[in-house]
């Protein structure tokens, strides 16, 4: 009994901590979605109900944005899951120069998504762009394509972004967990005969489990929140908003701060779906 008082004690400052700076904005923002306030407006805020989520149910761009948003988080998270493995599964290898690839593999995520995306833009135009320059001289295009213009590249473009950009988070996480099974079950396993396939399925993956349960619900909430790479590479365009990006007109463009609250919850309650379906796939327990 008392270490558990000790042990709430030394969790107080946390608690409080967490207290402050999420679960208020979290609660003030649920309570913005109850009413009809506006950003800057001097009239009285009054209470609405349930009003604000029903017009998002009858409104066509808030079922594009939760497609696309759904559709991108999906897309982007099961490849770079597959190949930051691959990643870690190699830099965790014994072989020289292993430090410098490790750094040299971070790169992409170190660099701010704002300039990444900008940079990938320049990449993508259809005049200066060196991707249709290297597809030029080696024989892979005919003609220029506006890789982030034609609305049948804009997706792949928008996720091969995201990918590049994120894969060494999750090749990090990753490489994290696979640095804390012991080694020696692996020497057993060579003893006992077990191929490095089978060791894989065997031993890698279910003792690198909790590791792949925190990787992909921190990727997955990064991307059902994508804002920044949407909003620099097409900005406000019709049918490529995400949740992030409607809510961000909504709220500061239309300056409707109830709407916009709403938004914020859907999002949120979103996460929270997808952190429920992780812990059930995997089996998670306390």
């Amino acid at each position: 009994m008392e270490r558990r008082r000790l042990a709430w004690l030394l969790l107080a400052p946390t608690l409080l901590v967490l207290a402050v700076v999420a679960f208020y904005p979290l609660a003030q923002t649920l309570a913005y979605s109850f009413t009809d306030a506006r950003l800057g407006s001097s009239r009285p805020v009054h209470f609405v109900g349930l009003r604000n989520y029903f017009d998002l149910l009858v409104d066509p761009r808030f079922y594009s944005s939760l497609s696309l948003t759904v559709r991108f988080a999906t897309v982007t998270v099961v490849f770079e899951f597959t190949l930051g493995l691959i990643i870690a599964l190699v830099i965790n290898s014994q072989f020289r120069g292993r430090g410098l690839m490790r750094a040299a593999v971070l790169v992409p995520w170190a660099i701010p998504t704002v300039m990444s995306t900008q940079m990938w833009k320049w990449m993508y135009h259809d005049v200066f762009g060196v991707l249709n320059d290297l597809g030029l001289r080696c024989g892979l295009l005919a003609a220029p394509v506006a890789w982030a213009a034609d609305p049948a590249y804009l997706f792949p473009a928008l996720c091969a972004v995201d990918i590049w950009k994120t894969t060494p988070f999750i090749a990090l996480m990753l490489l994290a967990g696979l640095q804390v099974i012991p080694a020696d079950i692996y020497e057993a396993a060579d003893i006992d005969g077990a191929s490095p396939l089978q060791q894989f399925w065997a031993l890698t993956l279910p003792l690198l489990r909790p590791a792949i349960v925190v990787t992909l619900i921190f990727r997955t909430l990064d991307a059902l929140r994508a804002f920044d790479i949407f909003y620099v590479m097409v900005g406000n365009r019709p049918h490529y908003q995400t949740l992030a990006v409607f809510n961000q007109q909504v709220l500061v463009e239309f300056s409707r701060v109830g709407p916009g609250s709403a938004i914020s919850v859907v999002i949120f309650l979103l996460i929270a779906f997808f952190v429920f379906v992780y812990m059930r796939l995997f089996g998670v327990r306390e």
